[in-house]
Order: structure tokens, then sequence, then C-alpha cells
């Protein structure tokens, strides 16, 4: 399943960057702007989250969604108490059994009077059997497209095309994530909306975490959806389609969605879920909460439009201020990790200054984009002689074989984006530590300072990088070149090249790493 990068971003990139940009969409201003309603304060749901908050005075509070499928729950959950308003931002919201167990329950909402506002990137957008189309049809329910192509479901040629013309628009993508109910809470962090996030597809499943949050951080989040809803890059469904008969589609989607809903009540992967969550709170459930004094940060939209760096636009100064201010130990886990030479200085240096560094990313093994890896190995080596601590996620841990609606997983892939630093402040968010993040893409994160869930983040941090779930990169003193270090069955392991990784990738990542491309990664 791609992710985080373009479809044509690497087989198009050496033409396009000698492409001017051609025939660019028109900005969406015919549509009407919409805002924030106010916190709910009329259910049992928003009083006990008021009642939770009154208690710490400016404070945010936040749990943790380790588990897939809890936070898959947890969605659910909040949509089924929503009474008044239903804001999602999403760079992936897939047509497959988990986007469709979520369309149903939102369309559920929306019959009830709940005003649902949906805005999608549209890179990864597919509207298969026309289900957007018909929710977009109904009265309580908007649907917006960040930055869309010039044309509905085109052909892989048509897409490339457009690429190609475009490319300096269309290689810039939103990929914030966010999911707000009754402007009361909110879960923010690094899941988009698919199988894959939630352990419920056949193929790779990805090892992410979100927050739930309440308190002052949720109005602030809503204020940033408002934000992208509103701008000049977000384009209604509706302006976009020729939606047809939208009284017949939306009685479609309502037969298409109750059917898939079924279909996942009697699967496998329903009854394992059932089977995981009683004891454990969910979204929804009592139990308790990290506080600490929190803020949303987002990319401003505008970032996209920009012919150059613009560091008031993203939130990138703000995390290195947040990184520049430990002083004992830094933790970061980010799938897609190239740091650059500036990035690489700048790590090392807080080294040797004594602050540990330790770094959770994909091995090539695990990674769901080779070229992404194939840009990290160019700074991999100077991270560890300059005594980052780098560890690789290994592609089959205990977790990777969870009972899914379609069998058995292939294996995990990394998907989490976190910061932790010195044991009390925390980043968590959609920012991977590459250039993409970084110049291209728009993005968004909750920083906290919270020793408690400080802990629950290390706490995932330290299970990922045990030599059974993970390689140890390290250079060997003899040969000066890396090695990888693990353990099987409880025995020490070593490797003198990447392990595990079949020859498809290794061909893939030798022919990238020749390619200047790094800034597009």
């Amino acid at each position: 399943m791609r992710t985080d990068r373009p479809i044509v971003a690497f087989a198009f990139a050496a033409l396009c960057l000698f492409l001017p940009a051609c025939g660019s969409l028109p900005p969406s201003t015919d549509k009407p702007e919409s805002h924030q309603l106010p916190p709910a304060t009329d259910t049992p749901s928003a009083q006990y989250t008021h009642a939770e908050v009154d208690q710490h005075q400016n404070q945010s509070g936040f749990r943790l969604l380790t588990l897939s499928t809890n936070a898959l729950l947890s969605r659910v959950a909040l949509v089924d108490h929503a009474k008044h308003s239903i804001d999602l931002q999403y760079y992936i919201f897939a047509n497959d059994m988990s986007g469709h167990l979520l369309m149903q329950h939102l369309l559920t909402a929306a019959d009830r009077g709940v005003r649902v506002r949906m805005l999608i990137d549209d890179n990864n957008f597919t509207d298969e059997n026309h289900l957007f189309d018909a929710l977009n049809s109904h009265p309580n329910i908007k649907v917006r497209l960040f930055n869309p192509l010039q044309t509905r479901d085109p052909s892989l040629l048509s897409r490339a095309t457009q690429f190609m013309l475009e490319w300096r628009r269309l290689n810039r993508r939103m990929h914030n994530k966010s999911f707000i109910v009754d402007n009361s809470v909110a879960i923010i962090g690094g899941r988009n909306i698919g199988d894959p996030y939630f352990d419920a597809g056949s193929d790779t499943h990805f090892r992410d975490l979100d927050v739930v949050a309440i308190g002052p951080v949720v109005q602030q989040a809503s204020a940033a959806f408002d934000t992208y809803w509103n701008c000049d890059s977000a384009y209604p469904l509706k302006s976009l389609t020729n939606a047809g008969d939208s009284a017949q589609r939306l009685a479609m989607a309502r037969q298409i969605l109750q059917h898939e809903v079924r279909a996942y009540t009697d699967s496998d992967y329903a009854q394992s879920v059932l089977e995981e969550l009683p004891g454990g709170p969910t979204a929804d459930r009592r139990g308790a909460w990290f506080w600490g004094d929190a803020e949303l940060v987002a990319d401003q939209p505008e970032k996209i439009e920009t012919t150059h760096d613009v560091p008031e636009l993203r939130i990138g100064p703000k995390l290195k201020a947040l990184v520049d201010g430990a002083q004992h130990q830094i933790l970061a886990t980010t799938p897609y990790f190239i740091p650059g030479d500036e990035g690489t200085k700048h790590l090392t240096s807080l080294v040797q200054r004594g602050v540990t560094v330790k770094v959770l990313t994909n091995s090539l093994a695990s990674t769901d984009e080779t070229a992404a890896h194939a840009g990290y190995v160019h700074y991999r080596k100077d991270l560890v002689e300059g005594g980052v601590l780098i560890y690789e996620l290994r592609p089959s841990t205990g977790q990777s074989q969870a009972s899914t609606a379609l069998g058995k997983s292939s294996g995990v892939s990394l998907h989490a984006k976190t910061i932790v630093v010195d044991d009390h402040q925390v980043f968590i968010g959609s920012l991977n530590m590459d250039q993409r993040s970084k110049l291209l893409n728009t993005e968004m994160g909750i920083i906290v300072d919270s020793p408690g869930l400080a802990h629950a983040i290390t706490d995932f941090f330290t299970t990922a990088t045990q030599p059974a779930n993970a390689y140890q990169v390290l250079l060997d003193p003899a040969s000066h070149h890396l090695v990888w270090q693990a353990t099987d069955d409880g025995k020490d392991v070593s490797y003198k090249e990447e392990p595990e990784a079949k020859t498809k990738k290794r061909v893939e990542v030798s022919v990238l790493r020749l390619l200047p491309i790094d800034g597009l990664l």
C-alpha cells in the first residue's frame, strides 16, 4: 500500500525536475466557509471530558493508542457518541474494510443530525462504487479533496502525465492526520484510515501510534482543521465530479456499507478485537489520562505553494527547538529517516555535547518505501560513526502474525512518528524525519510536556528496539564496516549486510542510491 510518496515521484523525477509548471488547477474559491462548532457540553461523553479537564487547569489529557485494534475501535466509539460535529483530515482514507466500517458509522451519525466534514488528500484517493460521492450527497456530510488532480479516477498513464505536467504542484501533499469529535476530543498521530494501520489487512501491518486528546489542545486542532478546510487548495468533491442521481447513489451506498459491515462483524478480525479489548480503555471508556501542557503544531497550507523554504509556514523550527533543549536523551521514532547533511551534523553534534540520541527506523527488509531507504543509506554510516544509536525494525516479530479478516500478515513495518526528550517532553504526529516532510508535504502533531506520556512512548520504543525486534546498526572496529546485531531464539546474531532483505529490494536501493533524489524523499 502506498503511504507517503506520490505515485510517480521516482519514475519521472529526473524528467520532471526540468519541466515547467503547466496548466495549474485554479484556486477553489467558490465554496462556503464553515468553522468549528462550540465544544459539546450536552452529552455524557462531553460532560465526563469536561469534568476531567476542569481538574487540570489549562492542561490537556492524553491516552496513547498503541494497539491497532484499539485505535480503530476508539474512532468508531467516538463517532457513535458524537452529537454535533465530526471533522476528519487524512492523507489516506482507504476504500477497504476499515474505511467502509468508519463510513457506515459516519453515515449513521449524519442521519441523526451530526455535521461531518471530511478533508482527504487526493494523492491516494479512490472512490470505488462512488461511496464518497454518495456520502457527499448527504445533507450533513461534506467531502473536500486537497490539491486534487485535474481528473477523477485517472488511468495510470493519465496520472503519470498529470504529475509530469504539474510536478511542482502535485508533488506537494497534505500529510496531516486528525479526527475531532464534538470539538471535545481528538485523535492525533501517525495512522491513516486503512486496513494496514489497524492490523486488518493481509499484507503489511504498520506499527503506529496515536493519542486520544482532551482539553485545550482539541480546540487548537479544530482551528488548524478550519484553516485547511477553508484554504484555496481544498476543493469540494462535488466540484470535481458528476455525481448523477444523488438519492440513488446514497441508497446504493447504504446497501454496500451494510453488506461490508456485516462481513466485518463475521470476520476473524472482529472476533480478535473483541477478545483483546474488554479489559482496556478505548477512547470512550473511563480510565487514566496523561496530563500536561500541550501545543498543537501544524504547517500552514500555503507551504505547498512556496518555491523556497519559508520556516514560518512549517513546524520544523519548533521541533528543532524541542530537540535542541535536550540535556540527557532523545528517543526518535520515524519510518523514513533521511536527515540530510545538515541534520546528520546536527544529531552528531548533540551526541558530542553529551546527549544520548537513539533513533528507531525501518530496516530494508521491513520498509514499504525502498526509495526512502536509499536516501537513508547515504547518512547511516556517518550517524553511527558520530555516536547516534540506530535501530532498524525487523520485518517479522511476534506481533506480525496476528489474525486478520483476510488471513495472516506478511510482516510489520514501522509507521510511528514520535520524539521523546529527557523523559518528559514529547512530539507525536504525522511528520517523518525526512526532506519531504520538512519541505514538501504539510504536517501536524502535538508537543506535550508530560512525564507520563513520555514514559508510555518510551516503553513502546524500548520494546521495539529489543534485540528480538530490531537490529542495532554498529561499526565493526576491525573492518570499519557496518554490522547488524540482534538475537534469534535468545542467541546473539550478527550480519555484515542488510539482513532479511529480498533481492528485489536490494537491487532497487542500489539503483536509487545513484539518483539525486534526496530532496524528493
